[in-house]
Order: structure tokens, then sequence, then C-alpha cells
């Protein structure tokens, strides 16, 4: 089905009619064990639920194909699959370069747990290329993307990024979360892995958290396979069917998540109460071109610095009524947050710290006047 248009493929790649009912939707398996015809003779392959589980097997088919990779993996959650992923491409002595803004929990998950495993990291802004080639080690392992980031939406070349790491003998990950391959497909790229937090766009209805790996080379797949079987964060049948519902709907969610998206940056972009607006299809965003050439459009997420400092911020999320101030994004709801005080505190204090009068918003599926006229009165007061 690999030939098939993306939105035929949300919806029906792993996704056959059940062979014994005929239902047009994946069953939940919601089952821990499966009885086997004598020893060693399982039905389908399947024997215990944390090694592989029929709706699970769905979800990730399905991943593998949206993302045009060999092979996808589905997680308790998106830090489960990055947690996965490092500890079996990376070990003990090894580095791993990083985005100079990178989301918060991917930054903890360096910070406080891998640095302690003895993996090392640098954060390095990823749209300067002469700075990631110096940050290159001989036990550079990964150059990790996000690409737009998290908050500040800044740009990486894939390709160009590609270059370098498979120079080096690295692989290139790239988090592809905030784009959802709707918009982006990084494996195409370049990219040797592409991860996701299905909690987010994917499942896009604020209602399951999980996480994704899709791998380009079968070998790597089977590697994570096995780390995924080993060390347990595997996504449950509930949250892959929920997932697997979500992903139905992806492409015709993110059409309308753009299009509010543009209208939410021209108000504000005219608002006299904001100092700067962060998102890649401003023309004058410095990732504007390259966002262009790898993305079909330029997302739902938008970053500003309000006028009045960290005190102005808070107010305007304070004030925010359809957008619903909550962490998390790419659900159909919009939402509104303070990163510095919420999804990035981890950060306080570092090189990655965000600015103090910066809000993001995710940009829902509402009717794009009311969200407009929600921040004008947020703005304004």
């Amino acid at each position: 089905m690999t030939h098939q248009g993306f939105e035929t493929l949300a919806i029906h790649a792993g996704q056959e009619a059940d062979a014994a009912t005929g239902a047009v939707v994946v069953p939940i398996y919601a089952t821990s064990t499966y009885r086997q015809d004598g020893v060693g003779g399982m039905r389908g392959g399947y024997e215990y639920s944390r090694t592989g589980n029929p709706t699970r097997a769905a979800l990730e088919e399905c991943m593998a194909a949206l993302e045009a990779g060999a092979r996808g993996l589905a997680f308790a959650s998106g830090m489960a699959a990055e947690d996965t992923l490092l500890r079996t491409i990376a070990k003990p002595g090894d580095h791993v370069i990083i985005p100079g803004d990178a989301y918060g929990g991917t930054f903890r998950l360096f910070a406080k747990v891998l640095t302690r495993w003895g993996v090392d990291f640098d954060a390095v802004p990823l749209s300067d290329l002469a700075a990631v080639r110096e940050a290159v080690r001989p036990e550079t392992v990964a150059v990790w993307a996000e690409t737009p980031t998290n908050p500040l939406l800044n740009i990486a070349d894939i390709d160009a990024l590609a270059e370098i790491a498979h120079g080096s003998g690295a692989l290139l990950v790239v988090d592809n979360t905030f784009a959802s391959p709707y918009l982006q497909r990084p494996i195409g790229l370049g990219a040797d892995v592409v991860v996701h937090s299905t909690t987010k766009y994917l499942g896009g209805h604020s209602d399951v958290v999980g996480g994704a790996l899709v791998v380009a080379d079968p070998a790597l797949g089977e590697q994570l396979a096995f780390h995924q079987n080993t060390m347990g964060a595997t996504a449950g049948p509930f949250d892959a069917w929920l997932t697997l519902r979500g992903i139905k709907t992806l492409g015709v969610r993110m059409d309308r998540h753009c299009a509010n998206a543009e209208r939410v940056v021209e108000l504000l972009t005219a608002h006299p109460a904001v100092a700067q607006v962060y998102y890649p299809g401003l023309a004058e965003h410095p990732g504007h071109k390259i966002a262009e050439q790898q993305m079909s459009a330029f997302g739902g997420m938008v970053s500003f610095r309000v006028r009045g400092g960290e005190e102005a911020a808070l107010k305007v999320c304070d004030r925010a009524r359809v957008f619903t101030l909550a962490e998390s994004l790419g659900g159909v709801e919009s939402l509104i947050e303070h990163p510095g005080r919420m999804t990035h505190a981890s950060t306080a204090g570092s090189p990655l710290e965000v600015p103090a009068d910066l809000v993001r918003i995710s940009v829902g599926i509402e009717a794009a006047d009311d969200l407009l006229a929600d921040l004008s009165q947020a703005l304004d007061a």
C-alpha cells in the first residue's frame, strides 16, 4: 500500500477488516496472553502482549506506512520511545548532539538520566551547520533533531544534517511530533529514525498518551524491537486503538490546524502587545525557505513574546478562555501555555532556558473567528 495517498494509508494501512467478523475497525485485543496449539505453537506469532499485541501491531504497521519507513514501534509515551531508542543506539562513553532549544523533556532525559549512565551530549543550534560539524566527535552516535523545535519553532535542514551525521558514521534522529507525517517525512530526506509523541497530532484528541519510533533500516528495527520487549514500555491495546482512531482524521485535522494558525499569526504580528512571533510560515523566519522545501505546510504551533515581560505573558495565559491553559499540544482544542513555567521548566538555568515572556499556543480546529476574538481580548486587557 506504500504507493497510495497519505489519507488512504492513514485509514487502511495495517487496518484490514477483521478476518473473523468482518469488523472494519481493528479490535481492541485486551489480553495479556495467548493460547498456544502445543508448546511453541503460537497463533499468528503471538505469545504475550508485552512482546506483541495485534492492536499494537496494526498501529505500528500504520506508522511505518505513514512515515515511509521499514518498521514502526509503539510505546507507552514519547519519552519511553526516546529512552528505548537511546539505550539501544548508545552506550557509556558515547555522545549525542541535541538541538540548542530541545524539548524540555528530552533535555531532562539527557541531562538528568543519560549523563549518569555515561552518555555525553552537546546542545547545538542545528540551523548553524558549521556548529554541528564542529560538535561532532569520534564517539558521536547520533544527531538528534527537532523540526520545528519546541517551543521556539526553529527549523533544521534534515538533508544537510543527514549528510553531516552519516559522514561521521552517526545516525540522524528526527522528532517529527510538531509537523506530523502529514506535513513532513524525514526518512525520505535522509533521517534514520523518526520519533513521535503520538499523544499530540497523531492521537489528536487529548485522550491518549503514547509514543512511536519509525526506522529506515530493518536491522535497527529488530534491535529496537528487542529492547522494546526487554524494557517493556509498550503501548497498551486501548491506547493503540485510540491512536489509530485519531490517525484516520490526521490529514483533515492538520489542514484546519494550519489554516487557523495562519490567521492567528496574522493577528499576532499586527498586535501592539506582541513583541515577536515565531512561526516558520512567516517570510522573515530564518528557517522559512527550508521549511518550504521539506514541509507541505507550516503547522499549527505558534509561539510569541509579549511586551511587558513575564508577568504580562502570564496574564495573557490566564485571560484566555477559548484557548485552554494546559500543557501538551496537537489536540482538536486550542491550548495556551507559558513554557518557562510549564513544559520547559526543566531548562531553567541552563543554556536551553526559554524567554520568560514567551507564550506557546497549539492552534486547534475551532472556528477561527472565535480564536482570534479570544486572543484579542487576552492581549488587549
